[in-house]
């Protein structure tokens, strides 16, 4: 999306402030690329033909960036030009089925869905948005953690679900959401108006990426006790149990465990934003290409 999205969090995203002395929001806008990190590596790929298959497409020139956070700081991630090539023609495949609809990121907290999401939104010409983030600059507040410490996880929750309406009302756009935006029927409802996708990473690896980050701004992880690798993955156990088949519910589900096989890798750590981006591109065009013969078969039947 070209032009900066004006999202309007009213009242409505504020619920229950009033009763907490808090003012309610204004008007926020938020523009095209505003989350996104500084310590981008970018690739430009594409000839003269490349070229002009994006512009038959509808899909600008690919410009793919990727960046892994770790404890040390931002260190990007490499990307062969193979690679690079793959992600594009992909994307190109895949952009005349979404015809525009959205792209809803779910999985448990850790689990890369800001840093594949924005690779999918620069290839396929999209805005990226993090709903947490938006919840943030709605409310007022610099953390999820922090919203939770002064009001409680069902203040966040409701904020996040008008986050997620007003944005079910937009197109053209992927969307990282909560790991606990899934528990929510009415959320569903909201990201059903586009494509949801699952990030499903094993825990043990989501415990080591956490650790090596901290925990501070992870606030379902404060009630535990121990290291930060047994706290993570203690806590990361119980929500997996509560949530795991709602996370099921996604349109098409992204394993890193069985591309991390297929490629040969004993740990999942070993795959690229990249390679995982591309993974969810192949299961989005799977999802919609059966769900439109299905469609084509009901209208032949009729």
């Amino acid at each position: 999306m070209e032009n900066s999205v004006a999202l309007s969090l009213q009242s409505r995203a504020l619920i229950g402030s009033e009763k907490l002395g808090r003012r309610e929001s204004g008007f926020v806008r938020f523009g095209n690329g505003v989350f996104e990190e500084k310590a981008f590596q970018t690739i430009r790929v594409g000839d003269q033909r490349s070229k002009r298959a994006s512009i038959r497409s509808g899909i600008p020139d690919a410009k793919i960036s990727c960046c892994c956070k770790k404890s040390t700081g931002h260190e990007n991630f490499h990307i062969s030009v193979d690679e690079a090539l793959i992600l594009k023609r992909k994307s190109e495949d895949v952009f005349s089925y979404l015809n525009g609809r959205c792209i809803y990121l779910v999985g448990m907290m850790g689990s890369g869905k800001s840093t594949v999401g924005k690779i999918l939104a620069e290839v396929l010409g999209y805005s990226f948005f993090d709903s947490d983030k938006l919840v943030e600059q709605s409310v007022g507040m610099p953390s999820v953690a922090q919203i939770f410490e002064v009001y409680s996880e069902a203040f966040f929750r409701d904020n996040e679900s008008e986050v997620l309406r007003e944005l079910s009302t937009m197109r053209r756009l992927v969307v990282a959401t909560g790991g606990g935006a899934v528990i929510r029927p009415i959320n569903w409802r909201y990201m059903k108006q586009g494509i949801t996708v699952w990030l499903d990473v094993p825990l043990e690896a989501l415990a080591r990426r956490i650790a090596a980050v901290g925990t501070a701004s992870r606030p379902l992880l404060h009630e535990e006790s121990g290291d930060p690798y047994t706290k993570a993955f203690a806590r990361l156990t119980a929500l997996a149990e509560q949530r795991g088949d709602a996370y099921a519910n996604a349109d098409a589900r992204v394993s890193l465990e069985d591309i991390a096989a297929k490629q040969g890798h004993e740990d999942v750590s070993a795959l690229s934003p990249t390679t995982i981006a591309i993974e969810a591109l192949l299961k989005i065009e799977m999802f919609l290409t059966e769900k439109s013969k299905v469609r084509n078969s009901a209208s032949i039947q009729g």
